[in-house]
């Protein structure tokens, strides 16, 4: 027989962690091609194309999802789709399906009908499993679309990714596929600390997307005082470098990193203080070393504004978080064993009673 292709689509396609993943799959006699993909944001879009299709920029459609043409899209063998997740955020206002963006994992359900790809890997912060709710009539949504869904919850750093990031992963395949899943074993992974991944290799001085961010000398006098693995509110700092700030301490406002641990979750979004500090300089990561704590590779280049790049890289799966679930998914189709585990979340705890 000769090679099995995976022609996948993708929606909320972002910067192309999935996608990067997926293309860079080592499964003997199993591939996954890119057949087109979908962003709101122009810039994301232009760092999709760059670095993943740049032989076919019009396979990827720069545009709100609600306005999408599905019957303009070609067919599909597979589907990914990180859905958003500024709803289901446990830092956020947590909307769930009454936000913005919480009902948009209805356009991912369309595309399977529409589509009835072979699989699909669906991806969101693990904050959308407290919403019990909300977490039931998304799993139902994608069960009622001829899927069986293997939900998992993916602390990343037990498969060797030097960040503290979790994440809920949906893998389903249609149910005509006679296919059962596992989640793929931690076993063998090596904890990488966020310095190893920083410093080893040493990222060269004219790598895409390297500049640093120009500190304040209050913020670099506060830094001083913070030592690694701490932040603003943990810290003996002098009153005149001291935050004033009312109500919630956050722990990641100006928190810097422990060298001798994995990084903490690197995200897309908030003010002064939340952009990641190294461990022993005085200053916010580049968004080159934010990418490493992503697995991109060097050689990834984001297109925008700095801090269009930095909401890029946080919103990102991954590189080789995805590669290893994408593996055990085309391992399952071709019949080839693997090491698994039980997963975390079960049938029970997400069907409508």
């Amino acid at each position: 027989m000769g090679e099995v292709i995976y022609r996948m689509g993708e929606l909320f396609c972002g910067p192309g962690g999935i996608a990067y993943g997926a293309l860079h799959t080592d499964v003997p006699g199993q591939k996954i091609v890119h057949a087109w993909a979908n962003d709101f944001d122009y810039d994301t879009c232009q760092t999709y194309i760059h670095n993943i299709c740049p032989e076919s920029p019009n396979s990827v459609i720069n545009g709100d999802v609600r306005c999408l043409d599905f019957d303009k899209l070609s067919p599909i063998d597979a589907l990914s789709f990180g859905f958003p997740c500024n709803d289901y955020s446990i830092v956020g206002k947590k909307k769930g399906l009454e936000g913005e963006y919480g009902p948009l994992f209805e356009y991912g359900a369309k595309a399977l009908e529409k589509f009835q790809p072979r699989w699909f890997l669906a991806e969101n912060v693990n904050g959308l499993k407290a919403d019990t709710k909300a977490f039931s009539i998304i799993m139902n949504r994608f069960k009622d679309c001829g899927y069986d869904l293997y939900p998992n919850i993916y602390f990343f750093e037990d498969y060797g990714i030097p960040q503290k990031r979790h994440r809920i992963i949906i893998v389903g395949i249609r149910n005509d596929q006679h296919k059962v899943f596992h989640i793929p074993s931690t076993a063998g992974y090596k904890k990488k600390t966020c310095k190893e991944a920083i410093e080893h290799p040493p990222i060269s001085k004219d790598a895409p997307n390297n500049e640093f961010t120009k500190n304040s000398d209050v913020v670099i006098n506060r830094l001083l005082h913070i030592g690694p693995g701490k932040n603003a509110f943990n810290s003996d700092i002098p009153t005149e470098f001291q935050l004033n700030v009312k109500g919630a301490r956050l722990s990641q406002i100006y928190r810097r990193l422990d060298p001798s641990e994995p990084s903490y979750t690197v995200t897309g979004s908030g003010g002064g203080g939340t952009h990641i500090y190294h461990w022993s300089e005085p200053r916010a990561l580049t968004n080159r070393e934010r990418a490493r704590l992503q697995t991109f590779p060097d050689d990834y280049v984001f297109y925008g504004s700095k801090e269009g790049v930095r909401r890029q890289i946080g919103m990102a799966v991954p590189c080789e978080g995805a590669k290893i679930i994408f593996e055990a998914i085309l391992k399952t189709f071709s019949g080839i064993d693997y090491e698994w585990t039980a997963p975390n979340i079960t049938e029970e705890q997400w069907r409508l009673k």
